[in-house]
């Protein structure tokens, strides 16, 4: 069933700064459900931290971020960057994907038989049901990427957010992965709120975009994106199209 013009998340006149300085200033942009956001925009631009915003990981100066479901602000999925320490982190798969349940969890001291089985459907779904015993760091990029998808399906069926999900992964990798997040916002519909400097592929699938610079903003679908001045330059400029 196709689901239309139902917002899930509206960020209005968004400003966020680190250090005195702005990274994003007065930014507006919502989402409907089943939308696939694609962000883009020059390295340094504020993409991550936007992210990192609305999800309160970092405070806004001002503006109001507002998810209008019940109960959608606690369960929404995040992928975000990786660091060394975190590909490196000293936990079994099925470790990792299970300690995206901790808000269903609370204080309870153990994961539910509810809780075990949800991680196991979605290590099955993405294909890496097998590896559930062995050792996080002990995988390869892609194989982690998964994991850390499934730790984020764990805490939505809703709402996805992916920053730069595809650094370091080899091209088989990236476009698995690509398929894989298509699959669940197509199929499922997951709405994915996407950082990407992989242009061109990342924009397949959108249906959105918010393009982010230090000069202008613009927020539409892909189609009018393709066409604007903003969107041509920076096609252009990465590769993805011709002037």
């Amino acid at each position: 069933m196709e689901k239309k013009d139902i917002l899930q998340l509206s960020v209005e006149q968004v400003s966020i700064a680190y250090e005195k300085t702005m990274v994003i200033k007065n930014l507006s942009f919502f989402v409907e459900e089943g939308d696939y956001l694609c962000i883009v925009g020059e390295n340094g631009s504020g993409k991550s931290s936007l992210i990192k915003g609305i999800l309160g990981l970092v405070p806004l100066k001002e503006g109001k971020v507002t998810f209008l479901k019940e109960g959608l602000s606690s369960h929404i999925g995040y992928l975000p960057q990786q660091t060394k320490q975190q590909k490196d982190f000293p936990a079994s798969v099925m470790e990792v994907v299970l300690s995206g349940c901790l808000n269903r969890k609370g204080w309870r001291p153990f994961y539910s038989k509810q809780e075990k089985e949800m991680a196991s459907y979605h290590l099955k779904r993405l294909s890496i049901e097998e590896l559930k015993k062995k050792p996080y760091r002990m995988l390869s990029g892609g194989q982690q990427q998964r994991v850390l998808l499934a730790r984020a399906l764990c805490a939505t069926d809703k709402l996805l957010f992916l920053d730069e999900p595809i650094s370091g992964l080899d091209p088989v990798a990236i476009a698995e992965f690509y398929q894989l997040i298509e699959r669940l916002n197509k199929e499922n519909s997951i709405s994915v709120v996407m950082v990407s400097h992989d242009v061109k592929e990342a924009l397949k699938a959108a249906n959105k975009v918010l393009h982010i610079s230090k000069e202008e903003y613009f927020f539409g679908t892909k189609e009018e994106y393709l066409q604007s001045g903003i969107g041509i330059e920076f096609l252009y400029a990465n590769g993805g199209k011709e002037k």
